[in-house]
């Protein structure tokens, strides 16, 4: 069974000048919530279960799948307080019927081939995969440096590049590394887990370069209202 975790507990803070007193993933792209286009294509990547984590207005989230009929298994968790990417995760992690499950963001879209990247996974008996995406002439993101055999070995802090290798916010994680280690109620995922741990986890990034973006910001927010005109 194929199993996701979207991360929809974010109040959009960058977004307040277009978007307000909804979630995140509530906003509006195309006349229709953001969270419909994940759930579409996750729907398309025959995911069986899909776990939201939920936080900041929880309710308009559950109010709206309340009213859809969905082919797939909808749970959720909501966080009382925030918990850092971390702390949702693992909470999430609670719900997970099987060993392993694919974690996205509910303000980014990326169109990865989700069997792909879990046949990487499985080949590199890693403990946490990382969907890696080319880019040039950035700086709102940090770059990603890799071996010879596909294991992350630096991530760098966000500073311009000409070419790099970005963190594309999708990972496949297994869910034992939550059981053997012993995390705090609260904490990063990016800082605690993956940059803390960068030696003694298995942590590879598997590198896809299909549609990508991230509504975080009003600019790519506008130009995701064009780019989903046509999605369904």
């Amino acid at each position: 069974m194929k199993e996701c975790i979207i991360l929809a507990g974010g109040l959009g803070t960058r977004l307040q000048s277009v978007v307000k007193d909804v979630p995140k993933c509530m906003a509006e792209v195309s006349g229709k919530p953001f969270l419909h286009y994940l759930l579409s294509y996750l729907i398309k990547e025959n995911f069986e279960h899909i776990i939201l984590s939920l936080g900041y207005k929880s309710d308009i989230v559950i109010n709206w799948l309340s009213t859809l009929d969905l082919s797939v298994k909808i749970s959720h968790v909501i966080e009382s307080e925030p918990l850092g990417t971390g702390g949702a995760i693992k909470l999430a992690f609670q719900k997970v019927q099987t060993q392993q499950a694919l974690v996205i963001n509910g303000d980014t879209f990326f169109d990865i081939n989700t069997d792909a990247l879990i046949n990487f996974h499985d080949k590199k008996s890693a403990d946490i995969s990382i969907t890696l995406k080319s880019m040039t002439d950035f700086d709102r993101y940090g770059s990603v440096e890799t071996n010879s055999e596909g294991r992350i070995v630096k991530f760098n802090e966000k500073q311009y590049c000409t070419q790099g290798l970005i963190n594309g916010g999708v990972y496949l994680i297994n869910k034992n590394i939550f059981n053997n280690l012993d995390f705090p109620k609260k904490f990063s995922f990016e800082k605690d887990v993956m940059e803390e741990r960068l030696d003694s986890l298995k942590i590879y990034g598997c590198e896809q370069n299909s549609y990508f973006i991230d509504i975080g910001i009003p600019s790519d927010f506008e130009k995701a209202n064009l780019d989903f005109k046509n999605r369904i």
